[in-house]
């Protein structure tokens, strides 16, 4: 092996019951580089890190770091190797400090044996200062953080283990803009200091600014490698998906007509600290947009409206008629459906069936005359949902955690249709989700509004915003800063009132 390889992956395979994850892999990974993994949902990238990472043993194959042999292998040995990984979903814990999650585990002891406070304060702040967050108090809570700054402390508990390869899963998936252009700038300085980085992310745009050189994954397969510097976002598209492909998302029409019915109406909403006099207007078939950066207020609004958080004041009116929703369950009997942010935390039942988790609003109607549930009855009806949006699953009595993430949404939104919503409120509804399973969801959002159905999406994806919505609502700090019309819709107007001005 090259001394310029930290890493090297050769013929590795990894086999589950009826499936072949990945076929045959070698990678030569190189000191000090942002290597970017990229390849539709289901494509092998997460398989191949977790491999890389110890959670899984590869089934054949060599895994060579520093130039010894790994195997067996498990997190431990990796962690204590150098290698550390970021997962998509953080691994902080909200109760305790930052100082504690950077070392949880290893905390320093004095010479009595007990915990040494100064000493774990003051590590800490060296490390926070190198991951950007100098003047942070290591003594404030995870849950007193946002989402950028707990990404931050990550990869401060990643270089407290001394990390020499970092893996990064989505990492600016819950990000703004802004938060994902400075951890790119952390990621810069670490790769200075010699830190090398895999890169997993479906927001081809940055990996094209960020990245040195690109692997492209299909169907378990490694099918491309890419120098950044030589390719374009098309040619690594046209890799992921085995065709030509084209980038973006544009609608065949936009809603122009505002003269038919007001289908909702929402007056002065005010929620405690977080959203002030928010107004709204959604008329029938519209793609409506609330955009904004995180914690503008845009969340706490569909939730609010929904009835799943509480709000200080406001009226919402349904077809001219005000009513009264506390609760979600009222909000689906006046025919509204929310999907929201976190799909695993807040849509998904992990441990049930696909069946099971498109049935679970609407099973009522697969029950019998005795209110049993009729259980050909609830395949019957799933299946055909199942089908309608090409839900890709070998079973729909297969448990929902094994899909990729774009099948999992589908799942969701088969659930909402089955229910058949007059309003859908769909909350970051491509997060986490590559290019192909987008544009899917895209064109099933678009056929709702087709049929009469009135979609409010929240996104933080400005190309998903401005190619999507017939209209779009800006939030600045819980205020409505402007209302814009498609053709009003672009990049330079949404930074404009995003930033308040």
């Amino acid at each position: 092996m090259g001394t310029d390889i930290i890493y090297s992956v050769k013929n590795v395979t990894k086999k589950f019951p009826g499936v072949v994850a990945l076929n045959d892999i070698s990678i030569d990974i190189k000191k000090g580089e942002i290597l970017a993994v990229v390849g539709e949902n289901g494509a092998g990238k997460s398989t191949l890190m977790n491999i890389l990472f110890g959670v899984y043993a590869p089934t054949s194959g060599e895994l060579i770091f520093e130039g010894e042999s790994l195997l067996p292998f498990d997190t431990v040995k990796a962690q204590k190797r150098g290698i550390s990984m970021i997962h998509q979903e953080l691994s902080l814990s909200n109760a305790l400090s930052i100082a504690e999650n950077i070392f949880v585990g290893r905390l320093p002891k004095n010479k009595m044996g007990l915990l040494d406070k100064e000493k774990l304060y003051e590590d800490s702040k060296v490390l926070l200062k190198e991951v950007g967050l100098e003047g942070m108090d290591p003594k404030t809570l995870v849950r007193d953080i946002n989402v950028s700054q707990q990404q931050q402390v990550e990869i401060a508990k990643a270089l407290s283990l001394n990390a020499k390869l970092l893996i990064l899963d989505e990492p600016t998936s819950s990000l703004t803009v802004s938060e994902a252009d400075f951890l790119h700038e952390i990621m810069f300085n670490l790769k200075k200091k010699g830190i090398t980085m895999l890169y997993i992310s479906h927001k081809l745009d940055e990996i094209m600014k960020i990245s040195d050189r690109i692997v492209v994954f299909r169907d378990g397969c490694l099918v491309n490698t890419m120098l950044t510097s030589e390719t374009t976002v098309e040619e690594m598209i046209s890799s992921m998906v085995g065709r030509e492909f084209a980038a973006g998302f544009s609608r065949k029409q936009y809603k122009t007509d505002y003269h038919d019915d007001v289908i909702m109406e929402v007056k002065n909403l005010n929620i405690e600290h977080k959203v002030y006099d928010f107004n709204m207007k959604l008329h029938r078939g519209e793609i409506l947009g609330i955009t904004g950066l995180v914690g503008a207020g845009r969340s706490e609004v569909l939730q609010a409206v929904f009835g799943a958080d509480k709000k200080k004041s406001g009226t919402i009116l349904i077809e001219g008629q005000e009513v009264s929703i506390t609760h979600p369950s009222q909000a689906i009997k006046y025919g509204l459906g929310l999907i929201p942010e976190g799909r695993k935390l807040q849509s998904l039942f992990l441990k049930f069936s696909v069946k099971e988790n498109i049935s679970i609003v609407g099973f009522r109607k697969a029950l019998n005359r005795f209110g049993l549930l009729n259980s050909r009855r609830e395949l019957e009806m799933t299946k055909k949902y199942s089908e309608r949006l090409k839900i890709k699953t070998p079973s729909m009595d297969q448990k929902i955690i094994n899909l990729s993430g774009g099948n999992q949404q589908k799942a969701v939104i088969a659930r909402w249709l089955l229910n058949h919503p007059k309003i859908l409120f769909l909350d970051e509804p491509t997060q986490g989700i590559d290019i192909g399973a987008k544009n899917e969801i895209y064109a099933i959002i678009e056929e709702l509004a087709e049929q009469g159905v009135s979609v409010v999406v929240v996104s933080s994806e400005m190309q998903e915003t401005i190619g999507l919505c017939d209209r779009v609502l800006v939030m600045y700090e819980g205020r409505v800063t402007g209302e814009l019309m498609h053709e009003e819709i672009s990049q330079e107007a949404l930074m404009t009132y995003m930033s308040g001005k």
